[in-house]
């Protein structure tokens, strides 16, 4: 069996790793490199690290920060916040970084995606993809969730696709941290529109809500945060992580119920 991937999905704001909820309500996590050290050691496909301040900071990619990451980090790593330019899609993947993830950037400038999947090809180039529910059915909103777009995700979809996006990587706003379960419309109304993999994330609150997004939401693969970085009620800090074969044996009963 094709074992769908598992991201965890960590966000900085500078040089603090942080939880939202909905965008909003950061917790305050610790050091990046010494967390992202410790979710290495786990059996991990990758990491997603996104940085949620820098575009509203309008401040460019903390290079120095990603290369400290990129050398603890011992498997794929994905980065994304503040990247604007090709120029900068370079530097970062120079630095180690599989994949870039680009969200604002690509809306000012459409043809930093084409241009940069024709440089690094479309693997390594992620489209990130955030939406909240409105009377009229989800819209898209960029600059962590601060200007809102009257356009479908789907349609964002397929245009970052033919712009030559390898992935797509699709978050509730309104699930966000919640922890009540992925919004399994969002992620199959994108999951339907597009040929390419689509990461699901916004709102696993269980190992289950992981098997719903591939199973009930068509997502490729699942990103999660809170799960991975809190446990209990109270939100206790505890980086956390299933192992492969736990993952594998949770997608493998999903196939056979």
């Amino acid at each position: 069996m094709n074992v769908p991937r598992v991201i965890p999905c960590l966000l900085t704001d500078g040089r603090s790793l942080v939880k939202t909820r909905r965008f909003a309500d950061a917790t305050y996590l610790g050091d990046p490199v010494n967390v992202l050290s410790i979710f290495s050691e786990f059996e991990v496909d990758e990491i997603f690290l996104l940085d949620i301040g820098a575009t509203r900071g309008g401040r460019a990619p903390d290079l120095d920060l990603v290369a400290r990451v990129a050398e603890e980090c011992i498997v794929p790593l994905a980065y994304g916040g503040g990247i604007t330019t090709p120029e900068q899609v370079a530097r970062v993947l120079d630095l180690g970084v599989e994949k870039i993830v680009v969200n604002s950037g690509w809306v000012d400038d459409p043809s930093l995606v084409q241009r940069s999947a024709e440089r690094h090809g479309s693997q390594a180039v992620v489209v990130s993809i955030d939406a909240r529910r409105t009377p009229l059915g989800h819209r898209v909103a960029t600059a962590s969730g601060t200007t809102r777009h009257d356009a479908a995700p789907r349609d964002w979809a397929v245009r970052a696709v033919e712009l030559g996006a390898g992935e797509l990587l699709v978050t509730s706003i309104d699930e966000d941290g919640m922890q009540a379960g992925y919004d399994l419309d969002l992620i199959g109304s994108v999951s339907t529109a597009v040929d390419v993999p689509v990461v699901a994330c916004g709102g696993a609150g269980s190992r289950q809500d992981l098997v719903s997004a591939v199973r009930e939401g068509g997502a490729t693969a699942v990103a999660a945060g809170s799960i991975f970085v809190f446990y209990g009620v109270h939100r206790a800090v505890l980086i956390n992580f299933p192992s492969r074969a736990e993952v594998a044996g949770l997608f493998a009963a999903a196939a056979i119920a």
